[in-house]
This record gives C-alpha cells, structure tokens and sequence, in this order.
C-alpha cells in the first residue's frame, strides 16, 4: 500500500480509538438525580439573603442571580435547605477540614474577609468556594479551633 494513505487511515484510527475510550469512561459516571426543591424556595428573598447574595456578587448580583429565576432558586436552596450549622460542644473535631482551608469565593468583591469565628448573624456560605454540586455527599467543615461545623448537604441525596 501506498505510504500516503496509510498514514491518513492510521491518524483516523487512532482519534476514533480515543474518542471511544473516552466515551465508555463517561458512561460509568453515575447520572444526577432530578433535584428537589422544598417549598421555601419559591418564598421571596430575606433581607439577610439579599444582603448574602450582594455581599458575594457585589454589582453583579442583579446580573449573575437575581435576574436568573432558575439561579436565584439554587441558591435559595442553598442558603435555605443545604447548609445546616452544628455545634458538638465537648466533641473532638480535629479530623475535620478547617474552614481556613476553604478558598473565599472572592471573583466579584475582592474585599470579601475570611470569618475568624462562628457568628449566626454573620456567617455567610457564599463567600466560600464550597462544591455546592459535587456528586460526593454531604462535606462537613470544622470553624477552626471551635466546636462549630458547617454541613454542606448533597443537592443529590443518596
């Protein structure tokens, strides 16, 4: 055979060999569940949410969420259903991931500070770069040295 059209069909070959291989890994990934909102999504905005979502998204807020009704709905269900605060006094948590170790999610307003303790009234979820969507579970992180944790739920419970 002629050397021109060997290489050509070999070339072919092989991106069609990849191609399938990586097809086949992508099917063994395990499909997302269809996400259930609870009703308190459809609820309007605290002024404590609002405030979460402007101290985040600063003069994007309106753009990137507000304006978005499938987005604002995620994170209401973020802030109302998936985060949950628990206090274990008496606990050793020292096997959890310090908070410290999360990113602040500070895209939008480079002025976003890290807590430096557990406040109720303070405390805001979206500063951080939590995997909101990772299909792993649940994650739970410790506030550093406290007997604090935050949970951040699976949006796909198993």
């Amino acid at each position: 055979m002629n050397i021109k059209l060997l290489l050509p069909l070999a070339f072919i070959f092989s991106v069609l060999t990849v191609n399938t291989s990586f097809s086949q890994s992508n099917q063994k990934q395990k499909s997302l569940k269809h996400v259930v909102y609870n009703d308190n999504v459809d609820a309007t905005l605290t002024a404590n949410e609002l405030k979460q979502i402007n101290e985040v998204y600063g003069e994007h807020a309106e753009e990137d969420i507000l304006s978005k009704p499938q987005r604002l709905k995620d994170v209401k269900h973020i802030l109302r259903n998936r985060i949950e605060i628990m206090k274990l006094p008496g606990k050793d948590l020292s096997s959890f991931t310090n908070l410290s170790t999360v990113p602040l999610f500070n895209h939008y307003n480079k002025a976003l500070n890290r807590d430096a303790s557990y406040n109720v009234s303070t405390f805001n979820p979206l500063k951080y770069q939590f995997n909101f969507y990772s299909r792993e579970g649940s994650k739970t992180y410790r506030f550093d040295n406290s007997q604090y944790l935050v949970i951040i739920k699976s949006q796909n419970p198993q």
